[in-house]
């Protein structure tokens, strides 16, 4: 296969998997606070591609506990950024942490970063089995710690 075409095939794929991640975070969001907006299925569909991405481009073997945490960073880093502009910048009003203990202008909140790492972890393991099962990547094999 040449060059383009292998590029165009990432580019597919990894469409593909944004938007599946992005359609995974809205309905959790749906499911869990029966509202949601736009922003968010793009924020999700970003960060199911990059937290996904942990254990296809690190030259280490990182354990599933490691990259929920590592991914748990991330999406805590995205949420403060993206609550700066979205919330405070631009006033949506997506979310607020401000009743939440240990929370940062209402925008992170400790609570969520320690779920944000199953959300992670979740996010690691669809995004293996989309790529073993839609795109033929070998089969997913995890360790704890």
């Amino acid at each position: 296969m040449n060059k383009r075409k292998r590029r165009c095939r990432r580019f597919l794929h990894e469409f593909i998997l944004f938007l599946i991640g992005g359609t995974i975070y809205v309905g959790m969001e749906l499911a869990f606070r029966g509202h949601t907006h736009w922003t968010m299925f793009l924020l999700g569909g970003l960060l199911f591609l990059v937290i996904g991405g942990l254990n296809e481009h690190n030259p280490y073997d990182l354990s599933i506990l490691a990259q929920g945490v590592i991914g748990s960073v991330i999406i805590t880093a995205t949420e403060l950024i993206a609550g700066f502009v979205l919330n405070i910048w631009l006033g949506l009003g997506i979310w607020d942490y401000s009743d939440m203990p240990f929370n940062v202008m209402g925008q992170i909140c400790l609570p969520f970063s320690l779920l944000w790492i199953a959300v992670a972890i979740l996010a690691v393991v669809v995004d293996d089995f989309c790529r073993w099962k839609l795109f033929g990547a070998p089969k997913p094999h995890y360790h704890i710690l």
